[in-house]
């Protein structure tokens, strides 16, 4: 029989938006111990932000204890709960991604959905509220709990209330980044392989998932082939995952090859469309469409011409898709290869950086970048854009 947990789930925001944070508790749903507590400061962010955010973290908590568990979800927030037990519609386009993240962690199948007074929310509501508190201390939250372990008797369960009014969405920030943190077990690491070269790379020309899909040149055939042979013989690859375009399907191929592994497709690894930019060299993109270019530099919200996706509609997607694949691969090092946008991104929102940062990094064709994401939220960059295994 497959065992069953409680998830209980709260955020708040002081200001809505303003500084907010979230709080989630796993509980065992026949002797209702406590097995998980996660929390943490997100920045500015509304309360609707904040809860999904909570509900995130709890399903990730457990998942990580058992994927093959079902869960019960308890929250104060109607919204949320009518929202994901599918009563409700997600009109807010920047709902619908955190809703796409919960459920790919924990599938409406194995979830269920409970709406709860306040009063019965208080330990998640403590949580968030602890979260927020740490952050303006320019700390970071510590779980009384660990992974897989029990409350500590005594420990308080209630806690001021957070404001909970519903609002608009807003930005959330990164995770606090400390050195102090608590044992929280073996990490997904994704080592990030950009595809090898392909015709349009040496010429700089936008290349994206709205253009031709490119198949690899000769020099991108051989990137590939060695950097196959340095994963071979490191030997910690134990999965490969691949953006759906051809170059990095062959890519991933040379790879799986060498070291006897099959690829799975992850569509959310897709490059950027650059829409009509797409083919162009930046100089030409400039001279066609220069108010365009310049409107996109300035801003992560604006598409290219013609229809082609925004920077941070490109962040939605594979901030889902990173979540998915954390979930996926708790404990693991995955192989994901993929395109300059991604791997930037992920990096981005790993380190908690701006989003102009973008356009501070150089990936070179079939170089290696990694990061590891931790059971509490904390993300670490381990590698950066390595070229060695091509000299």
């Amino acid at each position: 029989m497959a065992r069953r947990f409680i998830v209980e789930a709260d955020g708040g925001s002081r200001g809505n938006p303003g500084p907010a944070g979230y709080g989630a508790v796993v509980r065992d749903a026949e002797t209702g111990e406590t097995l998980a507590e996660v929390a943490e400061y997100i920045g500015t962010a509304t309360n609707n932000v904040a809860e999904y955010k909570g509900l995130i973290a709890g399903l990730r908590a457990a998942y990580a204890l058992d994927p093959e568990a079902g869960v019960q979800v308890r929250m104060d927030s109607k919204l949320v709960i009518e929202q994901m037990s599918g009563r409700w519609k997600i009109k807010h386009p920047d709902m619908r991604p955190l809703a796409a993240e919960a459920k790919a962690i924990v599938p409406p199948g194995r979830a269920a959905y409970e709406w709860i007074p306040r009063e019965r929310n208080k330990h998640a509501d403590r949580l968030a509220n602890e979260a927020m508190d740490a952050g303006k201390r320019g700390e970071r939250w510590q779980p009384k709990v660990p992974p897989g372990g029990t409350l500590a008797a005594g420990a308080p369960e209630s806690a001021a209330p957070a404001d909970d009014a519903l609002a608009a969405p807003a930005a959330t920030g990164a995770p606090a980044v400390g050195w102090g943190s608590a044992d929280v077990g073996t990490p997904a690491t994704f080592v990030l392989l950009r595809h090898g070269e392909t015709p349009l790379t040496p010429e700089k020309r936008f290349s994206g998932s709205g253009g031709s899909d490119p198949e690899l040149s000769d020099v991108g055939r051989h990137q590939a082939e060695r950097v196959a042979a340095a994963l071979a013989a490191r030997g910690t690859i134990q999965d490969i995952v691949a953006s759906p375009l051809r170059r990095c399907r062959e890519t991933a191929d040379a790879v799986a090859r060498r070291l006897g592994l099959e690829v799975r497709v992850e569509e959310g690894l897709r490059e950027t469309d650059f829409g009509a930019w797409e083919g162009l060299t930046f100089a030409e993109a400039k001279e066609r469409y220069p108010d365009d270019l310049a409107a996109w530099l300035a801003s992560t919200k604006v598409a290219p011409t013609g229809g082609g996706e925004s920077f941070a509609a490109v962040t939605r997607r594979v901030a889902a898709s990173r979540d998915k694949l954390i979930a996926r691969y708790t404990g693991r090092t995955v192989l994901l290869v993929t395109h300059v946008t991604p791997i930037k991104t992920l990096v981005r929102l790993a380190l908690g950086a701006p989003p102009e940062s973008l356009f501070r990094m150089e990936l070179s064709a079939a170089s290696l970048t990694a990061v590891a994401y931790y059971a509490d939220g904390n993300a670490s960059v381990r590698l950066l854009n390595e070229t060695a295994h091509l000299r």
